[in-house]
């Protein structure tokens, strides 16, 4: 009777109300929050998710257009545009990616000027760093054929990569303008851009391959013209758009000062993406080293080209959560930032189940986008389901290393990378391949097994994050970069 009167006391019910109105307040607030973060996340990946797509065609469109020559020059150029990435594309992408941080940062904690600095600066180190990898490409049939590869390939994959070395300066001015671009949000520009250099490289692909008959030279040129005509579009855009008028102040000798500290991160952010690009690459260079090399080189070429194109989605929606977290680090709202890696994981395993869903349904007549050889589309229909589970996982640490890139983890996330993919990743596929005889498949079986180790490990670390002192890291980061400028 005591504690039915107690319950009944008019200031204890009142009591209780409140508290009830208090949860039902807070959870209404965090449902606003998610669905706000939804929002941001979906506003900026699904055009940055276009913009990875639209670039990355310009390599499947012309791989496209050769494969249909005949076999022979298919796996030429796969091989070629396989070491382009290996030895230029992808570290230009990861030097470029410091940005990522750098400009993020900047921009959450409303230094406008220094992402224009920002950008000069990685403008300058990279074009610089094309230099050499232009005399690297000069010599691609020397080194292949030290390496052991058939002289046919070998020769055909020098033609495609010397008529690309052009394509080398653009593309490291084009990873600057994107994530200059990006960090401030502004990515429908880039899509579009990239939407109308995808089409008209549609055009030149087939004028110069067949109308003009050049063949492989073609492609390679189309590729060299596509990528220049993106940077001029963007430049364009930075140049005359009020939407940088504050980013973007003119040219500026202080790009010139505290190069250092750039390459302080752009080297461990070009460790970390190349570690994980060099490893898929490395994969369709073994494959030439397997019994009936021209079948293995084209079904692995196809396969990895396939598994690039859905790992554009996943990159775009990287992108998105880089640029979310480092803007809220640079805004010193830490609860946000861990929200939004919050959000994107879930996202990311939507994705990666419809995705894998896909590859599985359409592994029959994937194919004979490709090639016309019955040997060539069997084959990739039964690597298919492979590609599905390395998208899923794929997809996963993509998300979560762009996560890492906005918080500036580059050096931890390298370390993970040379763990994951050269000391678990590529002995795998050396034992599937080579001593068990599973062939091309056995070799991305051991992509599965890197992937793997790297998804671990990252929601390790993403689970024993402190987001406070992460934001105090940012601050003081940017504070640094002023401080440097204004001496």
């Amino acid at each position: 009777m005591k504690e039915e009167k107690v319950t009944q006391d008019p200031l204890i019910q009142r009591q209780h109300e409140e508290e009830e109105e208090e949860e039902e307040e807070e959870e209404l607030g965090l449902r606003r929050q998610v669905y706000d973060e939804v929002k941001k996340q979906i506003g900026l990946s699904c055009p940055l998710i276009a913009v990875s797509l639209l670039q990355y065609c310009l390599e499947v469109i012309s791989i496209m257009f050769v494969g249909h020559l005949g076999q022979l020059p298919l796996s030429s150029a796969s091989m070629a545009t396989s070491f382009a990435s290996f030895t230029g594309f992808s570290v230009l992408l990861g030097m470029g990616s410091a940005l990522e941080t750098l400009c993020g940062q900047s921009y959450g904690a409303k230094q406008y000027h220094m992402l224009g600095i920002q950008m000069q600066r990685a403008m300058l180190t990279l074009t610089t760093l094309s230099i050499p990898l232009a005399f690297i490409w000069f010599y691609t049939p020397t080194i292949f054929i030290a390496l052991g590869q058939d002289q046919e390939i070998s020769n055909g994959a020098g033609t495609f990569i010397r008529w690309m070395i052009p394509s080398l300066f653009a593309y490291a001015l084009l990873q600057c303008l994107n994530k200059f671009l990006q960090t401030q949000n502004i990515v429908v520009p880039m899509m579009i851009s990239s939407g109308i250099t995808a089409l008209l490289h549609t055009l030149l692909c087939w004028v110069l391959v067949f109308k003009l008959g050049f063949g492989i030279k073609g492609a390679a040129l189309a590729n060299t013209i596509s990528n220049w005509v993106n940077v001029f579009f963007l430049g364009f855009y930075v140049k005359f758009s009020n939407a940088c008028l504050h980013t973007w102040t003119g040219f500026s000798k202080e790009a010139f000062h505290d190069v250092l500290s750039f390459m302080k991160l752009a080297v461990p952010s070009a460790l970390m993406i190349c570690l994980e690009y060099w490893t898929f690459d490395m994969v369709v260079l073994l494959s030439g080293l397997l019994p009936n090399p021209k079948l293995e080189t084209s079904v692995l070429s196809i396969s990895l080209n396939t598994c690039w194109m859905v790992y554009m989605i996943s990159v775009g929606l990287g992108g998105a959560i880089s640029t979310r977290v480092s803007n809220e680090l640079g805004a010193s709202r830490p609860k946000a930032a861990r929200l939004a890696v919050c959000v994107v994981v879930v996202i990311a395993i939507l994705e990666g189940l419809i995705v894998g869903t896909i590859t599985i349904l359409v592994r029959n007549v994937w194919g004979k986008l490709y090639s016309n050889d019955d040997e060539v589309i069997k084959y990739v229909a039964k690597m298919m389901p492979l590609l599905a589970l390395s998208d899923f996982l794929d997809g996963f640490q993509c998300v979560l290393s762009g996560a890492a890139r906005g918080c500036g983890w580059q050096n931890v996330c390298a370390i993970i990378n040379l763990g994951a993919y050269y000391v678990v990743g590529i002995p795998c596929a050396l034992l599937f391949a080579f001593v068990l005889h599973v062939g091309g498949m056995g070799l991305w079986m051991g992509i599965i097994c890197a992937l793997s180790v790297q998804v671990v490990a990252l929601v390790a670390i993403n689970l024993s994050t402190n987001w406070n002192d992460e934001a105090w890291k940012a601050i003081n980061r940017v504070q640094t970069s002023r401080e440097v400028v204004n001496e």
